[in-house]
């Protein structure tokens, strides 16, 4: 474990250095580059952090970025076109991420599907599903009336509330969101039992069985929370651009993914953490950032992280114990 925290923090520091190296004129030194990094990227880390459960007990979760358009159309339409309180709307958003979490945990605990397999069924029928619920349009504050005219509502308030900033401006809400739920979620691998069995199953499914740990059930949650942390995503991802767009986290599964894998997890399973996916966010962070404002097309910044998600399993090949 020391030695995944040493090459990880090598990497966010090569990413740091590279930074300081191609600084777009100074703005890379500028504290409003690395809060706005934090922003963008924090998304992307909460959907890391269900999928660090995931990948931890030797699974994968691909139908994340999927949840995320279907939590942020459900959202919009609930707190936006129905005029659900935010309580409701977000306990009904949850409430979807968590059912599609358990859809996957049961194909693949009980009906004993490859997650592969059952979570790319899952992301084709979620963002299916975010279609069906939107009418395969954006949901946001002007609302078609029967005669074809527009209505607009008032945003509401909650939405105000996710997108502001805190600590004098100089924070956004959604990174302390997704900060509070890295630290729920290494308490989680830590200090609970649960987290053991995690570990346990990850590094060896069939002993864990026959230690007695309730592999299914473990299973069931591990995806139950994951699909719970993507629609969560999915709200603050709404609140950020003030309407539900059905296409909302296409591609974050690859990002969230490179996340976890750049942070030191192992995509076999047992070995990880939540500290080093927090790394791993800030690498990644980091690295978009500086493409950014260096004017990279979004098409190499996409290939750039197709790259290093091979390199660093590759990487993480030649350390395992032979």
């Amino acid at each position: 474990m020391k030695s995944a925290w040493v090459r990880t923090l090598l990497a966010l520091g090569f990413v740091i250095a590279l930074g300081c190296l191609c600084n777009a004129h100074g703005a890379f030194f500028h504290w409003n580059t690395h809060r706005d990094m934090l922003r963008q990227v924090s998304v992307n880390g909460i959907l890391a952090c269900g999928l660090t459960l995931v990948i931890i007990s030797g699974g994968i979760d691909l139908a994340v970025g999927s949840v995320v358009g279907l939590g942020a159309v459900l959202f919009a339409q609930l707190a936006l076109h129905r005029g659900a309180s935010a309580g409701v709307a977000l306990l009904a958003v949850l409430g979807a991420g968590l059912g599609t979490g358990l859809i996957s945990g049961t194909l693949i605990a009980r009906c004993k599907l490859q997650p592969f397999i059952a979570t790319l069924a899952l992301m084709v029928f979620a963002r299916g599903l975010a279609k069906l619920i939107s009418g395969g349009q954006m949901v946001s504050t002007a609302i078609q009336r029967a005669d074809g005219s527009f209505a607009y509502v008032d945003l509401p308030r909650i939405f105000q509330r996710l997108d502001a900033r805190v600590a004098g401006g100089n924070l956004a809400v959604v990174t302390v969101i997704f900060l509070l739920c890295a630290g729920a979620t290494g308490l989680v691998l830590k200090q609970l039992r649960y987290g053991r069995y995690l570990y346990a199953i990850g590094g060896n499914e069939e002993a864990a069985r026959l230690s007695g740990v309730p592999v299914t059930r473990v299973k069931l949650l591990a995806y139950g929370l994951c699909g719970c942390f993507a629609a969560l995503a999915g709200v603050c991802q709404a609140a950020q651009e003030q309407q539900g767009d059905p296409e909302d986290g296409a591609g974050y599964e690859l990002t969230a993914i490179a996340i976890v894998v750049i942070g030191g997890t192992s995509l076999a399973g047992g070995r990880g953490g939540m500290g080093l996916t927090v790394l791993g966010a800030l690498t990644i962070g980091y690295l978009q950032k500086i493409l950014s404002i260096n004017d990279v097309a979004e098409a190499n910044r996409l290939m750039l992280t197709g790259a290093i998600i091979v390199a660093a399993v590759l990487f993480q090949r030649k350390r395992l114990p032979s």
